[in-house]
């Protein structure tokens, strides 16, 4: 009996750990592959090291996993480590798994390591290891390259890995030697995105869409702010979302003119405008997408007035948009190229306030940023040039404290092989017309 009990175990652990990984949708390991080669390639001769985001420390946060590690590993669980390292002479990628707690794994579920049949195969790395081996794997690769000592990237912000560096440091004999940062390698590679990337991102986009509808259902005097996030939240989670991809925001009243309110304490009453931005992640990609909607289900002819001009904004910058020229978040007045300059001037040109002032000084944000694994995804640098394979939004807004009046419109563009911009939250309505019919239920 013995002896039969080993191969049941092993087959028990691979179904508990295949189910485990179908929780999220990931794309096939030559992508990821493909990526820590494109990866290695930037580390200009050099070796890497990223770590796993770390097992939250309270029950109610739920795991999720560092953005970097994930993009280069598709992997879901905690503890781990990931080395690459690119040279003439060959390329190395080892994946390092920390020591299973059987006891632990009674509550959180079974885990894979290094012994686990097929583990090269289950993660997509070509080599699986023990955590207890990576230092003795990185002083080996010191030992025989003594430059590589001040060619490791690591995150330089990461307990794991700052001790890694130490002790690697006491283990050669050496001072502590300067690391590089991975995100700077990492950042180009993740501004375009690839068909498995892109696909996620409209399934994020697409239930994200989804419990907005049901905001614009649910918005309606005395009910509370944190009422409606929780109705979205029920419907990306129904849509088979993980989490929000960021603090919801339901900004009624006054609320709507402060950016990034999220409290979401107050009840709703008649005559207010509602800003809602909120959207979700779907398997670690994210949405962005914000509306505002009347209280009570009509806007008054002011609130019209204002909404009628954010939205011209946002097709101003969607009209002069041209791929590979136009850049987002530059507020440079003189650059023709600047899509905040475009939707800027249709706000300063248009409407004025209770005094007779332009209104381009009650819009006080970028136009926008790039989405991806993280909302607010890797941009190498703003203002960021728009190219095919990016995503990103287009948000104008005006906030007139004085009035209680804030307005944004938000969006979620790709930009096509094409050159072309492809509205990915095109589903959602829109126009202050389609916005009151859907909160009637049309």
């Amino acid at each position: 009996m013995k002896a039969s009990r080993g191969p049941v175990l092993l087959f028990c652990v691979a179904v508990l750990f295949t189910s485990s990984v179908k929780a999220l949708e990931k794309q096939a390991a030559a992508d990821y592959r493909a990526r820590r080669v494109a990866f290695a390639a930037r580390l200009q001769g050099g070796v890497a090291v990223l770590f796993a985001a770390e097992e939250p420390l309270l029950d109610f946060d739920a795991y999720r996993q560092d953005s970097n590690f994930y993009y280069l590993t598709g992997w879901n669980e905690p503890g781990a480590a990931l080395l690459v390292q690119g040279q003439k002479s060959g390329y190395r990628e080892t994946l390092f798994l920390p020591t299973r707690d059987l006891r632990t794994e009674k509550y959180t579920g079974v885990k894979l390591d290094a012994a686990t049949p097929n583990a090269t195969k289950a993660t997509g790395v070509d080599e699986v290891l023990d955590m207890t081996a990576l230092p003795g794997v990185l002083n080996k690769l010191i030992a025989a390259d003594r430059r590589l000592a001040r060619n490791i990237w690591t995150q330089p912000d990461v307990k794991p890995a700052n001790a890694l560096i130490a002790f690697t440091a006491a283990t050669l004999g050496v001072d502590s030697p300067p690391v590089r940062d991975v995100s700077t390698a990492i950042n180009s590679l993740r501004l375009v995105k690839d068909a498995g990337e892109i696909d996620l991102l409209k399934k994020a986009s697409a239930a994200s869409i989804v419990g907005q509808r049901a905001m614009m259902q649910a918005v309606k005097p005395g009910v509370t702010e944190r009422t409606v996030a929780g109705k979205m939240t029920a419907a990306w989670l129904e849509q088979g979302c993980e989490r929000p991809a960021y603090a919801p925001i339901v900004a009624s009243g006054i609320n709507s003119t402060i950016l990034h309110y999220s409290e979401n304490s107050r009840t709703i009453e008649d005559g207010d405008v509602v800003v809602v931005d909120a959207a979700c992640e779907y398997s670690m990609y994210a949405s962005d997408i914000t509306r505002t909607v009347p209280a009570s289900g009509h806007f008054t002819p002011r609130q019209r007035e204002i909404y009628n001009i954010v939205l011209g904004a946002q097709k101003a910058a969607v009209d002069v948009f041209v791929a590979g020229k136009s850049k987002i978040n530059d507020r440079d007045r003189s650059d023709p190229d600047s899509l905040d300059n475009a939707a800027y001037n249709f706000i300063n040109t248009h409407g004025k306030d209770l005094h007779g002032d332009s209104l381009g000084k009650y819009w006080l944000h970028g136009l926008g940023h790039t989405v991806g694994i993280d909302v607010h995804d890797a941009a190498e640098v703003y203002p960021a040039l728009l190219k095919p394979g990016m995503v990103f939004t287009i948000e104008p807004g005006v906030y007139i404290p004085e009035e209680k009046l804030g307005v944004r419109i938000e969006c979620v563009f790709l930009v096509g092989a094409d050159g072309k911009l492809i509205d990915l939250t095109a589903d959602l309505p829109h126009t202050a017309e389609d916005v009151e019919a859907a909160m009637q239920g049309k």
